[in-house]
């Protein structure tokens, strides 16, 4: 029988791999697609508005309430906008820690560097968040620290949710960057100085082009995550935003939970088309 097997897999490269590959595409057709088939299907019923019970005949009832009501076109351009000046946060403050520990650090710094990275993605997510939430309260540690200076912290908020989320998901647009600078040729950089070129215009003309795909890949897990999140919100801010209203929605609106949570993924699929033209995720 293991011969057969064997005669049969032998000099055919193209069975070996669609064999190889079969269980976890498999996996993924059906626990991934799957499901967002399912939720595609989920969000065309409705609930009867006297019994509660799902009505599984088919409508654009739910769709057609997110484009009517404007109180869910702001909650979702609220997520977008707070998504958005995250990922650029996070890029800016990224960039020079990444090409630090890229160009400059010494090998044994580097490695030490890469540590204290990962190191805040291993503690757990709701300590952090607590943490901060601790921290912007009224009396808590930034109100301690600015009232020196006449000034009070944000408290809770959206301003809470930016700082916040900035802080989680910065780790995860520092390595991409990393890596991606670890790629561009310290000749290219020398090059650059060697012909008169000044620090600034060596940036914007040979560092920046080169590790703007690594930057792009690292917005796609920060701009992702926060899209998504509904944990931070509900501990730091009174505002709702799509994750809060989709979990709040579960139990009593299912088909009107799967629409909102379609918009996301809607999101996100124009996100990563972008982000395929601009080379990204050859960092990924």
């Amino acid at each position: 029988m293991s011969r057969r097997l064997a005669n049969l897999f032998h000099g055919r490269p193209r069975l070996q791999a669609g064999t190889l590959l079969a269980g976890p595409v498999g996996w993924l057709v059906v626990g991934y697609l799957g499901s967002l088939a399912l939720l595609l299907v989920a969000s065309l019923w409705s609930v009867n508005a006297v019994s509660g019970e799902l009505v599984k005949s088919l409508s654009f009832e739910n769709f057609e309430i997110l484009f009517d009501e404007p109180v869910y076109r702001t909650i979702v351009g609220r997520t977008v906008l707070i998504a958005a000046l995250v990922t650029l946060t996070d890029a800016v403050l990224a960039f020079p820690i990444a090409f630090y520990m890229a160009k400059v650090a010494s090998r044994r710094a580097k490695a030490a560097l890469v540590v204290a990275v990962l190191i805040p993605l291993w503690s757990s997510y709701l300590v952090k968040v607590l943490s901060w939430r601790n921290m912007l309260g009224g009396g808590g540690l930034i109100d301690w620290a600015l009232e020196p200076l006449g000034f009070s912290g944000p408290g809770y908020g959206n301003v809470a949710v930016w700082l916040v989320m900035t802080y989680l998901w910065l780790p995860y647009m520092i390595l991409p960057i990393f890596a991606g600078l670890e790629r561009i040729p310290d000749s290219l950089i020398s090059a650059s100085e060697d012909l008169g070129a000044k620090p600034f215009t060596t940036f914007r003309r040979v560092i920046l082009p080169l590790s703007f795909p690594a930057v792009v890949a690292g917005s796609i897990f920060t701009f992702a995550l926060t899209l998504g999140d509904y944990i931070t919100p509900r501990l730091v801010s009174n505002n709702q935003f799509i994750g809060n209203v989709v979990f709040n929605n579960i139990s009593n609106n299912l088909p009107f939970a799967a629409a909102l949570a379609l918009v996301p993924i809607v999101v996100m699929v124009g996100y990563l088309l972008v982000a395929r033209k601009l080379g990204a995720f050859e960092h990924v």
